[in-house]
Parts: structure tokens; C-alpha cells; sequence
């Protein structure tokens, strides 16, 4: 990435995210279901988020622009969620529109999402929900964009841990009182994101999305972490929305936070 302009760097960071999830995905089996994992959950999570890059790293953030107080953290997790203008033309402004400051989402004992203060050791966490609105022949898609900043490597790493084993613990989870995802499937680190040098560690979801009693709908979550932050988006469809067009939506928004992490942070 050194030596390549802004838009150039961009699109291929893009390109390189949205086709490693496509990828992921195909490595489902055909009812939908998983590929074959080996080990434990505990271990597969544990060798997701230490095992060493293939090569060297292409991005190595300047120390001194590294979050190290609550107020560095919401500064950068501000600046690199995004906001509905951000996600393409047509995109506005769920509501709520945004998290409510100093909290974070957490998945409880009984697969509910809830909002909750920031535990020790994570600076700051920011959501933004947004959708694009029906038409075209196509229902509505909902996004959220989210970034946490963590006071450590190690705790962005277990960040990711958790969302592996989430889903094996919980594959149907409960968003909003009348809100389900069911059916939810996880891939750890799949489309080799070390060797192509946009992030450090990856995870993607994907399942079945309903709200009300409606149709199931098909639904994404894709997580990445770059050093001490981890950025998310989820993206969920309706009739007329194919997946892979989702997954697409998905790798352009992630890609781009990527991006944004690396201009806040990197060195002259």
C-alpha cells in the first residue's frame, strides 16, 4: 500500500474485501451450512486471533497517533464509523440514528443484544445505523457501521475471539424485542487477510434476518480488526436483495473504515 496514491489504495483495498468475503462465503456448504472446522471453538478463536502474518505487515501504525485515553479513542472511533452519506447514494439515517456514547453492544446470557457501559479496557465504541430505503423493484436494506477502539492489541484480539464463539453459542440471537437472527453461521479468518495486508484479523457472520414475525431475510456481519481497532458492519436485506450484493455493500463499507483507520494513524 506504501507509494500507492489515496483513490488507488481505496479501491484496491475494496476490491481485496469485498472479494475475500464473497470468497468466505462459498466456502459454506450448500445447505447453508458451515464448512468443517477443526479444534474447539476456544482453540479455533485463539488461533484466529494470534497466529502470526505470512509476511510482513503492510500497515504499521505510528505509536504516537495510537488512542491511549478515553477522549483519543472517541475522537478516532468518530471519525471512522460510518454515517449514511457514507455508504453510498440513496443511504439516510435510521432511528436512533446513533449508540449512545460511553457504551457498547454485548450479547447476553439469553442471546439478547443490549447496550452496555465500556468495560476496562476499551476506550470507546461507536455505532451508526442507517438504511436505503425501498425501490427498484427491492425492499429496504438496513446497515450498521460500528468501531471500537481498544487500549491494547490483546484486547482487540479477544474482541474477535468473542465473536467466534458467540455464534456457536448463541445461533439464534434477539437484536431488538422484535427483531431475530436465526440460522447464524461463522467464518474466522477464511479469505487470508494477513497475506493481503488490509487487516490484521477477520471475522464474517451470516444468517437469516426477521422482524415482526415477517419473512426471513438474508443477513450479514462482517468484523475486521487493524492493530488496537475493530470495525463492524452488518447488513440486512429484503426482497429483491441477493446476498451476494449484501456481502458487497458489506466489504465496500468495512473497506472503507479500513481506510480511514490507516489515514488517522499512520506515520509521515
Amino acid at each position: 500500500m506504501r507509494g500507492k496514491t489515496r483513490g488507488v489504495r481505496g479501491r484496491g483495498v475494496t476490491l481485496l474485501v469485498a472479494g475475500s468475503l464473497l470468497a468466505g462465503c462459498s466456502a459454506q456448504g450448500a445447505d447453508g451450512g458451515a464448512a468443517p472446522k477443526s479444534g474447539s471453538p476456544s482453540a479455533r478463536a485463539k488461533a484466529g486471533a494470534t497466529a502470526s502474518p505470512s509476511g510482513p505487515a503492510l500497515f504499521t501504525a505510528d505509536p504516537s497517533l495510537v488512542p491511549r485515553t478515553a477522549e483519543e479513542g472517541a475522537v478516532l472511533a468518530d471519525a471512522v464509523v460510518l454515517a449514511a452519506g457514507d455508504w453510498g447514494r440513496g443511504f439516510v439515517a435510521q432511528q436512533p440514528a446513533a449508540s449512545t456514547p460511553g457504551t457498547w453492544a454485548v450479547l447476553d446470557a439469553g442471546c439478547r443484544w443490549e447496550r452496555e457501559k465500556l468495560p476496562n479496557g476499551v476506550l470507546a465504541s461507536s455505532s451508526r445505523y442507517s438504511r436505503l430505503p425501498a425501490g427498484g423493484g427491492k425492499g429496504a436494506v438496513k446497515v450498521t457501521a460500528a468501531t471500537t477502539v481498544h487500549a491494547s492489541v490483546l484486547g482487540a484480539d479477544e474482541q474477535l475471539s468473542t465473536t467466534l464463539e458467540e455464534v456457536l453459542r448463541c445461533p439464534e440471537q434477539q437484536p431488538r424485542g422484535n427483531e431475530r437472527i436465526t440460522g447464524l453461521n461463522s467464518l474466522g479468518v477464511p479469505f487470508g487477510v494477513r497475506e493481503q495486508g488490509y487487516a490484521d484479523d477477520s471475522v464474517m457472520e451470516t444468517g437469516q434476518y426477521a422482524e415482526n414475525g415477517g419473512a426471513a431475510q438474508p443477513y450479514s456481519w462482517m468484523v475486521a480488526r487493524l492493530g488496537t481497532v475493530v470495525v463492524a458492519v452488518s447488513v440486512t436485506g429484503a426482497k429483491g436483495n441477493t446476498q451476494q450484493e449484501l456481502n458487497q455493500v458489506g466489504g465496500e463499507a468495512l473497506a472503507k473504515m479500513l481506510e480511514r483507520i490507516q489515514l488517522r494513524l499512520k506515520g509521515n
